[in-house]
């Protein structure tokens, strides 16, 4: 795990504020940094490598896959991590509160 995957796996097991993540969980081809299987919500942290070459492209293609079963995901700086580790913690929070409460009719 990076320094920022680090950090933030830290911090969601001591914040757990009702969450439960599992770190470095496959999925179909894929393995998610950080997954709410309950919510069914993957966290990503991106590194600068996933402004480089080809890798846009796959992250797009992953997202949508990840989307067609179901799971949604949010994708973080590891910047923001490491700068503002709360307003990461905030991020997710808020993603967690909108994926239970579903969608609105």
């Amino acid at each position: 795990m990076s320094p920022a995957e680090v950090r933030l796996w830290c911090e969601l097991r001591r914040r757990r504020q009702g969450l439960r993540f599992r770190r470095q969980q496959p999925v179909g081809p894929f393995v998610l940094d950080f997954y709410c299987h309950a919510l069914r919500l993957a966290v990503e942290v991106d590194g600068s490598r996933h402004w480089l070459g080809e890798t846009p492209l796959r992250d797009i293609e992953r997202d949508a896959w990840l989307e067609q079963q179901g799971i949604r995901v949010l994708r973080l700086p590891a910047r923001l991590v490491l700068q503002d580790l709360d307003g990461a913690i905030r991020t997710i929070t808020g993603a967690a509160q909108s994926r239970s409460a579903g969608p609105t009719p």
